[in-house]
């Protein structure tokens, strides 16, 4: 090689990259303010032939899809936050409008007209508007990337022509691509992807991947729910595999080895009769100073090793989701309803929590141990709160005579319990679950409240007690888990609800700081009034959303400093990831060698089982309301006794003693002018007549859609 050539490669300029390109472009953008620069005149002050095209194409790129950059048709750039814009995330929307999430996580209304034709996980460039709310209202600029474009909805005929109404997305009949589409009938219930995006939702075109069956059916449209939401319901063929050579291979006596053997004590399980995948059962007995209870959790850690591919796919489900008579597992069912269930009279390896506590209820010492266990009987709450009430058949009587002792001890430490509870002043919140029967053809026949009684309660204190162990444990030893906190209300929030209880005559107590006891006795304010459940639900919505977290934050609800989900590993993945770790602290590893094996891990796990719980309670509850919908539509021009649980300026809700809940539309009312007051009153000017939350008003129900979920009511004739 020449010496002339090692000169010319000596003084040649290194190509800028793509971060110092974007750097420049930032810098140049910068100092003009709100004027644009063209795509030129940008050009050539970042000198981009000279350091690489190609870099400063994806640099332009890069930034436009941020949105740091926003780029007119003309190729005019400009620096979006010297034009008030910025990036967002399309949240979720309605039929006339929907809502973006921005980077510091506030939620800005986006009137439908000003979409311009967004889909939910869109990022977008969003610029606010003058609000009519009072709330951060806005419009998008631009779609910067899309997201996902499938969506659920359902087929109508309009003008002779097959048409796809969106669920969410949009009122307006969209287009499909015919050539496209798999098969579908008129009424069908489907899932369809967008394949050509115009400028207004009503422009979009789509294919229909699938249909789920007719959407007047509940079955079919809680089908689409779990795919929209990407819920899967098949397990992939490697995991389903592996769990069946864990079945298949079965529990030997070798299994036993470096395990407390607890089958010579009275363990058994408590649960609904329909339960198949038992993960937690439990022991009792009377000391000199008071109690030791046994908590024995399904050892599903033995089988689920980390990393391997069913420990990935649970990771990903995070829960198992329960909706009708239907559950989609976050576990094969070779594993849930098998070899890790706790079923009656077969032995089984578990991980158990020995607790003492004192004769007020207070823990004394607890120790956690690797165990094998075989329970006694598979218990029921119905049975068991006859049994406690001294009601049952002589054949309950007869099942339940081996641990009939117990039963009654464990109704006495439970009451212990549950007093020590209301002592620290943690809320007793009421709040009414429904439960769908379902019969033989997957139809909702019937919808009631869900009942809980004493058994029932005994459980859930039990293992309020297993986990606070749990929790304490990993705190003192000071190694990363995943917790289970509830932080206080947002100062916001807690104002808020002072507020509305306010302009509902109920007292609340004076606070700068919101505490738990606070919320007690406003509860106890309630108690006797027509308001009680509306004020539980205002209480409840008041409330931060209870997560898991890496930190241990305490729980505001259970006013408790210490908390885990340790109880049930079978169904939710944050109980399956502390049992890993709390088997590694039982085998002896240090400090160091946990926080550099699980520091990461238990990041990771809370985070994405807090968002896996939030999709499996979105899901379960549309689900529900899809069979609500399908049991009232036999229920057309039938009159109804309800109470108003909610106002808007649109109408009011009211919630029939069955817990279905329907809207009492605005235009239905009789004529006349009303003001809102939110969000409590609805009262007519003239008349003085007032629809507030707790009244009992008489409704007819007038409309049901059951591929939406909605039930509609009308007032009955006074």
């Amino acid at each position: 090689m020449s010496s002339k050539t090692n000169k010319k490669q000596k003084h040649e300029k290194p190509k800028h990259t793509v971060e110092s390109y974007k750097n420049k472009i930032v810098l140049f953008l910068n100092q003009c303010g709100k004027k644009m620069l063209s795509s030129r005149e940008l050009s050539a002050k970042c000198h981009s032939r000279q350091g690489g095209t190609a870099n400063y194409n994806q640099a332009l790129r890069e930034l436009a899809e941020e949105g740091v950059i926003f780029i007119k048709k003309q190729q005019k750039i400009y620096l979006s936050s010297k034009l008030g814009y910025f990036p967002a995330k399309v949240a979720r929307l309605s039929r006339t409008f929907g809502f973006v999430v921005t980077d510091d996580g506030s939620e800005v209304f986006i009137p439908g007209k000003f979409l311009l034709g967004a889909l939910p996980d869109d990022r977008v460039l969003v610029s606010y508007i003058k609000s009519r709310s009072g709330s951060p209202e806005g419009e998008v600029i631009d779609i910067l990337k899309e997201g996902n474009s499938q969506l659920t909805g359902k087929i109508e005929l309009c003008d002779g022509i097959p048409y796809f109404v969106s669920d969410t997305m949009s009122k307006n009949h969209i287009a499909i691509s015919e050539a496209e589409s798999s098969d579908y009938k008129i009424g069908d219930k489907v899932l369809a992807e967008i394949s050509y995006r115009g400028k207004r939702h009503s422009e979009h075109k789509v294919r229909i991947l699938m249909s789920f069956g007719d959407s007047e059916n509940a079955s079919a449209c809680a089908e689409s729910i779990l795919a929209v939401h990407g819920v899967p319901k098949e397990f992939p063929e490697p995991v389903l595999r592996m769990a069946e050579r864990i079945a298949v291979a079965g529990i030997h006596d070798y299994d036993f080895n470096n395990r407390e053997d607890f089958r010579h004590l009275n363990i058994f399980t408590i649960d609904s009769a329909e339960s198949k995948d038992l993960d937690d059962a439990v022991s009792i007995e009377k000391t000199s100073e008071g109690y030791r209870l046994g908590v024995h959790i399904a050892d599903v850690s033995h089988y689920v090793k980390g990393n391997s591919d069913i420990d990935k796919e649970a990771l990903n489900r995070g829960t198992s989701i329960y909706y009708a008579n239907k559950v989609v597992p976050m576990l094969p069912k070779e594993l849930s309803n098998g070899i890790c269930s706790l079923n009656p009279n077969e032995n089984r390896l578990t991980m158990s929590a020995i607790i003492e506590l004192n004769k007020q209820g207070e823990i004394l010492s607890y120790g956690f141990c690797k165990s094998v266990i075989c329970s006694k009987v598979k218990g029921v709450y119905a049975e068991i709160n006859q049994i406690l009430e001294k009601s049952e058949s002589a054949d309950i009587a007869e099942k339940y005579s081996e641990i009939r002792d117990d039963i009654f001890i464990m109704n006495e430490l439970a009451d212990i319990l549950i007093e020590n509870k209301k002592r620290r002043h943690a809320p007793q919140l009421e709040t009414i679950e429904s439960k769908l029967i379902i019969d033989e053809r997957d139809f909702c026949i019937d919808v009631m409240p869900r009942t809980r009684g004493k058994s029932e309660c005994i459980i859930e204190e039990f293992m309020l007690v297993a986990n606070e162990a749990a929790a304490r444990l990993a705190k003192e030893k000071g190694v990363p888990f995943v917790y289970r906190v509830h932080e206080a209300p947002p100062p916001e929030k807690a104002e808020k609800l002072r507020e509305i209880l306010t302009k509902l005559n109920i007292e609340c107590p004076p606070f700068n700081e919101i505490r738990p006891v606070h919320i007690s006795e406003i509860l106890e304010n309630a108690k006797t009034t027509d308001v009680n459940e509306a004020v539980n639900l205002l209480a409840l919505r008041s409330m931060s959303k209870a997560k898991y977290s890496n930190e241990p934050l305490g729980h505001f609800g259970l006013v408790l400093d210490d908390y885990a989900h340790f109880t049930s590993p079978i169904r939710r993945y944050p109980d399956l990831a502390i049992h890993r770790i709390l088997t590694d602290i039982l085998a002896g590893y240090d400090k160091n060698w946990l926080n550099k094996r699980y520091g990461g891990f238990s990041v990771n796990a809370s985070e994405r089982s807090s968002n896996a719980e939030i999709k499996a309670v979105t899901v379960e509850r549309e689900c529900e309301d899809c069979y609500k919908a399908e049991f009232m539509k036999s229920k057309i021009g039938m009159e109804f006794e309800g109470r108003i649980s909610s106002v808007t300026e649109f109408g009011f809700y009211v919630t029939l003693d069955n817990t279905v809940e329907g809207l009492v539309h605005i235009r239905t009312l009789p004529e006349g002018e009303y003001d809102y007051t939110e969000p409590v009153y609805l009262t007519e000017k003239f008349t003085g007549t007032t629809y507030n939350i707790g009244k009992s008003v008489n409704v007819i129900c007038s409309a049901v859609n059951v591929s939406d979920g909605i039930v509609d009511f009308v007032l009955a004739d006074e």
